[in-house]
């Protein structure tokens, strides 16, 4: 369910960091009546101020060796780790230093703070970079933003609104970890990894997301991990667009957003079609929170949406209380969904549990069902006529029901403020983080049925 929220004209070409998300700018359309943007590109690459100490795989103090976070990625080198004090920090960070640690002594209180003048809190374009510990706010896009897209990281948008257009072949950040960072109130996403492989997004907490707390887009085959995190009050909580093959998204808290997860395929991006995610051992409840950016496609009290996806595998989800729909599939314009399996989940108090309907042109295929504990599907007595295993080639029934009507959300800036969050383990004394070449991914099998109280402490939103 890709969102296509209202387009803020500004100057594009101003800002060396700023980018042209898919079908243009998509801010949520409240903002534009609300709100005067004044655009600034300040803080990127850093000055060069400050002194890098002496050695091999050293810690460069913020603000004590350097001023500012980007002055002190800038004097960075590989294995180095930037250790940033207490402090509101007015500034966009790009790091484009292979294997650098930029970590917070507090997740709370070190902030970067976009200051609706910046399009990205963090950008980082090299391999093996870990972004740790810290908060990033109020920025007109992205509050982290990991791409292996030298458009994206520019600012160069291709005719179409995407990134990478034409026929220029897709090129990959190798190697990621974004830990406990908080990000909120972004215009875009909190947590985008974009044309990225081989990361991990954990422990993290995403809201005011207009478009999504956390996504995952243009990766195949991706080996990206999205686990333990939190995303609430965002237009959809997380997002995973032409993201195939080893995506895993397990162990999440998606609850009180719009729509808590959806997996898609969509023509503004490369690598069609999305496949090949596990999605397990999630908690995706009430996602119908008024005080929410508006979901520019109008979706709303949906806790899962498959659409145009293909062969994904939906385990041991809890997936409750969402007034439209628990689970829904449906197809991307001309992309079909395909083999997607529904298996071992609960469902309770959706308005309908699971749905498939299709445009008529468009029919899903050999999409099953098996050993789920839930009540009403459309169209009706799935758990039988569509049960596990299928062939591939067998068409999907599908139906309609009554939806109710989306109200309208609020600006992305007037989200709730995040709880305090968990934070970094010795974050004073760790030393830099090493962020493996592939992330060791997750056993199904190991994982299991989350409890209705998954992440509580660290949410604003409650289930019943």
């Amino acid at each position: 369910m890709p969102a296509n929220f209202g387009i803020l004209a500004w100057n594009w070409a101003s800002c060396e960091t700023g980018i042209m998300p898919r079908l243009a700018l998509r801010v949520v359309a409240a903002v534009l009546g609300t709100l005067t943007l004044v655009v600034g590109c300040g803080g990127d690459g850093g000055s060069g101020k400050g002194r890098r100490p002496s050695g091999a795989h050293v810690t460069i103090r913020v603000p004590g060796d350097a001023p500012t976070i980007s002055d002190a990625v800038s004097l960075a080198h590989p294995g180095d780790l930037v250790l940033v004090a207490p402090g509101v920090y007015h500034e966009s960070v790009k790091i484009d230093t292979a294997r650098i640690t930029l970590r917070g002594l507090s997740r709370d209180k070190v902030v970067i703070d976009g200051r609706l003048q910046q399009p990205n809190g963090v950008v980082v374009s090299a391999p093996g970079v870990a972004v740790e510990n810290l908060t990033v706010e109020n920025n007109t896009q992205n509050g982290v933003l990991v791409t292996g897209s030298a458009k994206a990281a520019a600012g160069l948008p291709g005719q179409s609104g995407g990134y990478d257009t034409g026929d220029e072949p897709v090129t990959f950040l190798k190697s990621f970890l974004v830990s406990h960072v908080t990000a909120t109130r972004n215009g875009l996403y909190g947590i985008y990894a974009f044309s990225a492989q081989n990361g991990v997004i954990e422990h993290s907490y995403a809201s005011g997301g207009a478009d999504s707390g956390i996504y995952v887009g243009q990766c195949k085959p991706c080996n990206i991990v999205v686990r333990d995190n939190v995303a609430e009050l965002n237009a959809v909580g997380y997002e995973g667009t032409n993201a195939s093959e080893d995506v895993y998204v397990v162990g999440n808290r998606l609850v009180g957003n719009r729509v808590g997860l959806t997996t898609n395929s969509d023509h503004q991006e490369k690598l069609l079609p999305q496949k090949g995610s596990v999605i397990a051992g999630n908690l995706i409840a009430a996602n119908q929170q008024t005080a929410t950016p508006e979901q520019a496609d109008g979706g709303w009290g949906t806790g899962i949406g498959i659409d145009g996806g293909s062969d994904n595998r939906f385990i041991r989800n809890r997936i409750a209380d969402n007034s439209n729909a628990g689970l829904v599939i449906t197809a991307t314009t001309d992309l079909p969904p395909v083999g997607n399996q529904i298996v071992d989940n609960t469902f309770t108090g959706n308005g309908v549990d699971v749905g498939w309907t299709f445009p008529t042109a468009t029919r899903g295929r050999g999409n099953c069902l098996r050993g789920n504990d839930l009540g009403t599907t459309v169209p009706a007595r799935l758990t039988t006529t569509a049960a596990c295993p299928l062939p591939a080639g067998s068409s999907s029934p599908a139906g309609t029901w009554a939806a109710p009507t989306a109200p309208g959300g609020i600006p992305f800036t007037e989200v709730a403020a995040p709880a305090p969050q968990p934070q970094f383990p010795n974050a004073a004394t760790a030393g830099a983080t090493a962020v493996p070449p592939v992330p060791a991914l997750p056993k199904t099998e190991g994982i299991r049925l989350p409890p209705a109280s998954l992440l509580a402490a660290n949410a604003r939103v409650q289930t019943s």
